[in-house]
């Protein structure tokens, strides 16, 4: 089955009572049972829902995947990940990350005894130098957020196959539209769904993919035990994003490569980020692992000091200035006050997440409208 015809049909049948296309929103906390034990194969809506259940298989069918866990938000996903772990493991992880990635990984898991190293990744060989017998995961964005760094999963997955590490890839940036880590070695895959899958900026949600069963016990098991699930009508909301995730897609690659071959030649731009210039940092891998470039672009802006990049960031009348990226609206982001305000100010600047960055979610708008309100904006 292809993409477009998985995102429309995997893990939905007509309702068997109604004959019902869209997969009822089953508004219940709990199930009739027949006797104590013996019920439907749903018991209490923390561990399964109908709707949910639906979307987590159309979820894992995406990803090229067995099993699917979807979680009240990507930090949810992310939290049941990194209880797998014990005090005294080790985690390899890359240098630039999404801030609330870094914030739960230094600020909650490293006061249990996990240990994590941030490095760069655009290496896959420098793992080699920081695995040792209690190394026991590694974690990986790419593109990552907000510079849009490439990191070679196909690479990465065969070191930690043979060093037996976990994979954990962080594919909200691209979508499994574009990217399917699941094909190139990962053992999990994770998303954000508010952002690409969900696509209309109504829903907070994260999903977990896989294809280990023992693994999935396990992380089902956190995950009915620590109760971070989403309810039915956001499950539902999802499935509907879901079924338009193709068409968007190619409207914000589109939409996306006219905008970043705009700004690159503008001259208020110093510096930009996006993985389908040719001279932009392992472009070739992007090539091989990515179907297009995705809609995300970052910008830093010549000689503008931090209040004049707040100016700038409040001038656009499109672009939207908000955390959270992926939706059909476009976003503006300013990751050091928003979405990166928890990494410390030496760490961040070592990978360029600078006072005058600014990071661009481009959505399904015509595009004329976004070069004009881009020429508004800068100038």
């Amino acid at each position: 089955m292809k993409f477009a015809t998985k995102a429309i049909h995997a893990g939905q049948e007509p309702d068997p009572s109604t004959g019902a296309v869209m997969t009822p929103i089953y508004q219940t906390s709990t199930y009739w049972q027949r006797e104590p034990g013996d019920n439907k194969g749903f018991e209490y809506s923390r561990g399964t829902n109908p709707t949910r259940k639906a979307l987590e298989d159309c979820l894992a069918a995406l990803e090229n995947a067995k099993y699917g866990l979807a979680f009240s938000s990507g930090m949810g996903a992310t939290d049941a990940v990194m209880k797998l772990l014990a005090p005294g493991d080790e985690v390899i992880t890359g240098n630039d990350l999404y801030g609330g990635s870094y914030r739960i990984f230094t600020k909650i898991f490293a006061n249990y005894g996990i240990k994590f190293h941030f490095l760069d990744l655009s290496d896959p060989e420098i793992i080699r130098e920081y695995t040792n017998e209690h190394t026991k995961m590694v974690w990986i964005e790419t593109p990552t957020n907000p510079t849009m760094q490439i990191v070679d999963i196909e690479a990465i997955g065969k070191i930690s196959k043979e060093k037996d590490l976990m994979l954990v890839v962080d594919n909200t940036f691209a979508s499994p539209y574009l990217q399917n880590p699941m094909d190139l070695g990962a053992t999990i895959v994770m998303h954000s769904v508010t952002k690409y899958i969900g696509g209309h900026s109504d829903v907070v949600m994260g999903a977990l993919m896989l294809n280990d069963e023992n693994l999935y016990k396990r992380l089902w098991f956190i995950y009915n035990a620590c109760g971070a699930t989403p309810g039915p009508m956001d499950s539902f909301l999802v499935l509907r994003g879901i079924k338009t995730l193709h068409l968007r897609m190619k409207a914000h690659c589109e939409n996306g490569r006219v905008i970043a071959e705009y700004l690159k030649t503008h001259p208020k731009v110093d510096k930009i980020y996006w993985p389908g210039f040719e001279d932009h940092p392992n472009h070739e891998v992007a090539k091989k692992q990515m179907r297009d470039f995705g809609g995300m672009i970052s910008i830093t802006l010549k000689d503008a000091h931090l209040a004049e990049t707040f100016r700038i960031a409040g001038s656009f009348k499109v672009f939207t200035l908000a955390e959270s990226l992926g939706g059909v609206e476009s976003l503006m982001n300013h990751p050091v006050s928003m979405t990166h305000g928890s990494i410390p100010k030496e760490v961040r600047e070592k990978v360029g997440v600078v006072d005058n960055l600014l990071r661009l979610s481009v959505g399904v708008e015509d595009v004329e409208d976004l070069l004009e309100d881009l020429k508004q904006a800068l100038g």
